[in-house]
């Protein structure tokens, strides 16, 4: 069976489908993995079939006007991140759709990315199974606000996550917020989306409220690759909805360290990592500023994460270093602390390594790991993008480092995280969900 998985956006965005890719062809299945030209080797490297989609995200996020944006904290929730968005990449959306037209037309299943949803409705027109594979909790509940929420409200959801049950009026305002969070999605791009139906499609336009209701309705199957430890599958989500685990990837076995980093490492103390992954400014001279600042207040050694970006370039002190790729899970377990900006996939491999983390976030989604990261024990409070300067991240840093109940706690997380296998749970559903449309 050929099971083509979709994603499209950065490094984040892209490995743990590679991890699940691997996962399903371990168990038999023919898998191709579509996303953009510059996950090529990559992907390939790792033996899974390879379809390029438009766009090259990195190009994106080093524009003049995406770096901005990043560098001034403006990209701290959703509304902000999907006109961002649809300003710097609106026509690539377009070529996307066409694009997951061509990815899938040979596909016995199709596996989407939140951000390639309209795959769904390629397999439909094709008239094969859908799951949708999401990093982020998205899917409609009463039990906590969309992760893109501004105020008090939107802080709050990551603080009653599988805590208390909350009233009916707050039930009623969680729920509508996910119903909310569709819309601002859905309707800047209704009318492209629908002129793709009609016209390459060829089916009739979504409903002018878009798809997602008919989705959860429809009970589209949907795998989520995080831990129900870090975020407990809610009541109302239902048994097509399933809470794997983290989608893993293991360094590549002919990957070796570079020495320079491993003889800094071996030169004392365990460090403290900062990075920001792809969310990093192009110009990230202040930021370097402060993180060498933060940790020169705390007392600590750094190991500072490039990313898409400029952190940690030029000159440092002798107790800091700058790398450029580094696999997290052989990095963060070496490190003291962990700073980083609240992405899914850089929380989740902190977390795993069971060191606490101090998150800033950036955008999207961020705010709401920061928060969870706090509301777990494993992390002090965020420290917001707007208000980052070195005596605040130092604070931070050093309740990470010296907090003797916050440390353990991080230990047994990630003791229990690293226990979890999170591909094979999500290969299981995916097999159970594709023998239960066969039987329909």
């Amino acid at each position: 069976m050929l099971l083509t998985i979709v994603t499209a956006g950065s490094r984040g965005d892209v490995q743990p489908y590679v991890a699940l890719g691997l996962g399903l062809r371990r168990a038999g299945h023919r898998v191709r993995l579509a996303t953009h030209e510059t996950f090529r080797e990559f992907v390939t490297g790792r033996g899974l079939e390879f379809e390029a989609l438009a766009g090259d995200p990195q190009a994106i996020l080093r524009g003049a006007a995406a770096d901005a944006w990043l560098a001034s904290g403006r990209s701290r929730n959703m509304l902000g991140f999907v006109r961002e968005f649809r300003r710097t990449a609106g026509l690539l959306v377009e070529q996307w759709l066409h694009d997951y037209w061509r990815v899938c037309r040979e596909a016995d299943a199709v596996i989407f990315s939140a951000v390639a949803t309209p795959a769904h409705d390629v397999a439909r027109r094709l008239g094969v199974p859908s799951i949708g594979a999401y990093l982020q909790p998205l899917s409609r509940t009463a039990e906590f606000p969309t992760i893109g929420l501004l105020g008090r409200a939107g802080a709050m959801d990551a603080d009653v996550v599988g805590t208390r049950e909350p009233g009916a009026l707050r039930r009623a305002f969680n729920y509508a917020t996910h119903v909310a969070a569709e819309q601002a999605m859905w309707q800047p791009f209704r009318g492209r989306v629908n002129r793709w139906r009609a016209e390459t499609l060829g089916v009739a336009r979504a409903p002018f409220l878009g798809p997602y209701g008919a989705m959860w309705r429809e009970r589209v199957p949907l795998l989520y690759g995080f831990s129900p430890r870090v975020v407990p599958k809610p009541a109302d989500w239902g048994p097509h909805v399933h809470v794997t685990g983290y989608w893993v990837l293991p360094p590549d076995e002919s990957w070796r360290p570079d020495p320079a980093l491993e003889a800094f490492l071996a030169a004392g103390e365990p460090p403290v990592y900062v990075g920001f992954g792809s969310m990093t400014p192009a110009t990230a001279g202040r930021l370097t500023e402060i993180a060498l600042g933060a940790l020169e207040r705390a007392g600590q050694r750094g190991v500072l994460l490039k990313g898409w970006g400029s952190l940690g370039e030029g000159d440092l002190p002798t107790w800091a270093t700058a790398v450029r790729d580094v696999p997290h899970e052989w990095l963060l377990p070496r490190m003291r602390a962990v700073v980083h900006h609240g992405g899914a996939g850089t929380t989740g491999a902190a977390m795993r390594a069971g060191v606490p983390s101090v998150v800033v976030p950036l955008g999207f989604d961020q705010p709401f790991w920061g928060r969870r990261v706090a509301a777990l024990g494993v992390g002090p409070e965020p420290v917001p993008r707007r208000r980052l300067a070195a005596d605040a991240l130092a604070r931070a840093i050093e309740q990470a480092v010296a907090d003797p109940a916050m440390r353990e706690r991080a230990a047994a997380l990630g003791a229990t995280l690293r226990a979890e296998d999170g591909v094979a749970r999500a290969v299981e559903a995916v097999e159970g969900e594709l023998r239960g449309a066969r039987r329909r």
